[in-house]
């Protein structure tokens, strides 16, 4: 299937939408200011050695001095495996040993820096590629875990053979089970470049210096998203078209050829519509051009997909307008698990279909397209419920938390306490302070909806109230305040 990349550039946000037959599948975004550190390499300097802590405190010439514990600092063994650890759970040389306060040192970032704590670092360099994860300093050669053990050692006796003598340990990733020798070769010369880079700065550059950012969300593209099915990267911006075509040519050539400046009059994402996809992507109700919808729930340990006919009654029987609705929710929702992201466990609920021929045919199509996702996804058949079960890989935040926050009012709930509830809340809170508590008056401060309710409907309780413990209520109404806010004040 052809596809094409767009890509909107602005100095404060980059984004890019992967379109496959003239509709929107993917969106990517990332934001200048919200870029971290992870994976960047640094050459530094020890600023402090503390024996007791076992770490040492590393000049990087951010904000704040970098960590770096004893278990990060990496130690080469005699058959170039990883650090061995003593019974005790510490390494066999402190660290005291290993790093002198002055000492010029290459680190990389393995976690940002939170609040008042610098960035923790590691001494062991890995550099990401598409397919390959490449670790200079060792020389073994190795495979995910999460590949299926019986393919494991077919693959690592390829990779070997691909890596040759040149030194340097490679692991390849998930996503590289099924690449051909060529994206694997291309992977790994790009990787090794990189390196060889990184290694020519650490002698020319005086410590603090940044060696090797982590690629962005532009030159990511090249790397991660181009395809061979991929026709055009149209670019927007004269400035990072030269840019990227100079990163293109040099580590990527075959994914750089496809790269075209965009000059048109209109904004390059309204050529698809893609401002209007992303609102839609940020919505719980998705509409089916049937006249069905869908209905999407994330929540913190799953995401829930709801099938629903809707208007669509199109179909001679009722068999067959369920059966068409769901083969067309089988489409639409690939999309959307792409299109917003998202992870983890799935749960998509069909409606209900009595025939078993219709059943294998929606769970045949939703397989199909699920088959086109970058990320790796896995889908049992129906359940007794009537519920098809998967999962998606996790790879980055999805688009709803990376765009979207929690309502200030209802506090990501979805929903609120009426005004009346919130109302007869208040009475109660104010008999329970008049059995402690004596003062001349009590104010009640609420949102306007409360207030006008206390005003109409409910002055009558209000009035019953005051008489029953004998002091006055006034009530004062505060805009800013959500519906399920209030405050009692004692006077």
């Amino acid at each position: 299937m052809q596809q094409d990349i767009l890509v909107n550039w602005s100095p404060q946000e980059t984004r890019v939408a992967i379109v496959e037959s003239g509709a929107v599948q993917e969106l990517h975004v990332e934001r200048t200011l919200e870029r971290g550190l992870v994976g960047n390499v640094y050459l530094g300097k020890v600023a402090r050695v503390l024996p007791g802590m076992q770490s040492a405190f590393i000049d990087m010439g951010l904000e704040r001095a970098a960590f770096l514990h004893v278990a990060d600092v990496w130690q080469r063994q005699p058959d170039g495996e990883p650090p061995a650890m003593a019974r005790n759970g510490q390494p066999q040389v402190p660290i005291e040993r290993q790093v002198f306060e002055g000492q010029a040192l290459m680190v990389q970032v393995i976690k940002d820096p939170i609040g008042t704590k610098g960035a923790r670092l590691s001494t062991q360099i890995s550099i990401a590629g598409r397919l390959l994860v490449f670790l200079p300093q060792d020389d073994h050669v190795g495979v995910s875990q999460k590949i299926p053990a019986e393919q494991r050692d077919a693959l690592r006796r390829r990779l070997t053979r691909l890596v040759g003598d040149a030194g340097g340990g490679f692991i390849l990733r998930t996503n590289g089970e099924d690449a051909t020798e060529a994206e694997l070769a291309e992977d790994i010369a790009y990787l090794r470049k990189t390196w060889t880079r990184i290694r020519a700065a650490a002698v020319q550059l005086p410590p603090p210096a940044l060696l090797h950012q982590d690629l962005n969300l532009l030159q990511r593209v090249l790397r991660d998203l181009v395809v061979e099915e991929t026709q055009t990267i149209r670019l927007d911006s004269r400035e990072q078209f030269q840019a990227l075509m100079a990163f293109g040519q040099e580590f990527m050539p075959s994914a750089a050829a496809k790269l075209q400046l965009y000059n048109g009059e209109r904004p390059i994402f309204d050529l698809y519509s893609v401002d209007e996809e992303l609102a839609k992507a940020l919505g719980r109700r998705v509409d089916l051009k049937s006249g069905g919808y869908l209905i999407v729930d994330q929540t913190e340990a799953l995401t829930t997909i709801d099938v629903n006919t809707g208007g669509y009654v199109g179909a001679r029987n009722f068999d067959d307008t369920i059966f068409k609705t769901n083969l067309e929710a089988a489409q639409a929702i690939a999309r959307q698990l792409r299109l917003r992201n998202l992870g983890g466990i799935i749960i998509a609920d069909f409606i209900d279909m009595q025939r078993d021929d219709h059943r294998e045919q929606v769970l045949g199509e939703f397989r199909k397209q699920l088959a086109r996702d970058r990320v790796k996804t896995m889908a049992g058949g129906f359940s007794q419920l009537g519920l098809v079960e998967m999962t998606r890989k996790r790879t980055r935040e999805s688009l709803a938390h990376l765009l979207c926050e929690a309502c200030p009012v209802c506090a990501g709930k979805g929903t609120v306490r009426t005004p009346r509830t919130v109302a007869y809340d208040i009475l109660r809170e104010i008999l329970r302070e008049a059995r402690q508590f004596n003062p001349r008056e009590y104010r009640v401060i609420a949102s306007p909806k409360v207030i006008e309710l206390f005003l109409d409907e409910e002055s009558q309780h209000l009035a019953g109230l005051s008489d029953f413990i004998g002091k006055p209520i006034s009530l004062q109404s505060e805009s800013a305040m959500g519906q399920e806010q209030y405050d009692i004040v004692l006077l």
